[in-house]
């Protein structure tokens, strides 16, 4: 374990004892709101305590054990059980730097902006997006969360070719995994001889952050265009330019919003998304210096990393994250999502 790491979870472990303290005092509870924010900041911290304190308890017994390696009797056996604590103290190193590297110890964050664009396959990938676009929306309204759309852009046959929805209520907890390639297997309607295709589309999961982490954004790096709104909204969307675009000029990045009637409503939420995407490209950068964990369970975030294959041939699903594979694929596309998200949150004890 990396020297840094040791020392966060070390001031955490210690943070975690201030707080069992601060809680067992009787005048605590006096103060109802600064009980329940404690409280909350300790239920958050539980899961990871546990981990450190394991992880330390192995050290301990594997310095133990290598003190007696001396005596030839019993040096089998103690290089037996070093070998199996080693193997349980790197599969608690690996749950510790995925928990330090999430935002779960620090859970403010609660909605989340979900990204999703046709790939490869044309008119069929468009389609397949809708139908990503209606399983999201299914699992949202089974788990009562509100959500809004903020930028679409229809398929010349129906679908999606892009949009942006916004999801609250802790979305994001539960909709972290779903970054990455979506790729399916089917057979489309225009098809004649019954071949199967196969499409793909992109799906960017990004946290809504409070405002104190929000990156700054130097408007001068801006470049903010206004246009006429397209598709269904009704006579005022498609007569006035109330569509903005906004470009930012070191990086490239481009944010659309067209959903809503006023401009300076469309503007304000797009810079939202502009600063969330900012900052996500930046938590990216500083994965990739720091440890390969998180890129092992979600993929490197990058929109071209493939996590899913949904053939609907057979019914199929499958995560190539954990080799997971299912026959239950209509009942996904119908918004039971949690068949896959729960495997992948109890693998990695991520609850």
């Amino acid at each position: 374990m990396k020297s840094s790491t040791l020392a966060k979870l070390e001031t955490l472990n210690i943070r975690y004892k201030n707080l069992e303290i601060l809680l067992n005092d009787p005048n605590m509870l006096h103060d109802q709101k600064k009980f329940r924010a404690l409280f909350k900041e300790y239920g958050q911290l539980s899961n990871l305590i546990i981990y450190f304190r394991r992880w330390m308890a192995i050290k301990k017994n594997i310095v133990s054990l290598q003190s007696i390696l001396e005596d030839s009797e019993i040096y089998n056996l103690a290089q037996d059980d070093i070998k199996k604590l080693n193997i349980d103290r790197l599969s608690l190193e690996k749950k510790l730097s995925f928990l330090l590297e999430s935002k779960i110890i620090n859970n403010d964050i609660k909605g989340c902006f979900c990204e999703i664009r046709a790939g490869t396959g044309g008119h069929e990938a468009a389609l397949f997006a809708g139908e990503l676009v209606r399983m999201y929306v299914r699992y949202a309204e089974k788990s009562r969360w509100k959500m809004e759309i903020i930028h679409s852009t229809h398929g010349e046959q129906g679908g999606y070719k892009e949009i942006i929805i916004k999801f609250y209520d802790h979305a994001y907890k539960k909709l972290q995994f779903e970054s990455g390639g979506h790729r399916v297997q089917r057979i489309p309607c225009t098809e004649s001889q019954g071949r199967i295709h196969t499409s793909s589309c992109t799906v960017a999961v990004i946290p809504e952050l409070c405002n104190k982490e929000l990156p700054m954004i130097n408007m001068g790096d801006l470049r903010i265009d206004t246009f006429r709104s397209s598709g269904a909204g009704g006579q005022h969307v498609n007569t006035t330019d109330s569509a903005i675009r906004v470009t930012h000029l070191p990086t490239g990045i481009v944010v659309a919003c067209q959903d809503g009637r006023s401009q300076h409503k469309n503007k304000a939420k797009a810079l939202e998304i502009l600063r969330a995407r900012l900052s996500a490209v930046e938590s990216k950068r500083k994965q990739e210096q720091s440890s390969i964990t998180r890129r092992n369970l979600l993929g490197t975030g990058d929109r071209s990393d493939r996590i899913r294959t949904y053939n609907f041939h057979q019914n199929r699903i499958t995560d190539h994250r954990i080799g997971l594979t299912v026959y239950c694929l209509n009942e996904v596309m119908e918004g039971n999502l949690d068949i896959l998200i729960k495997p992948l949150t109890e693998k990695y004890n991520f609850n």
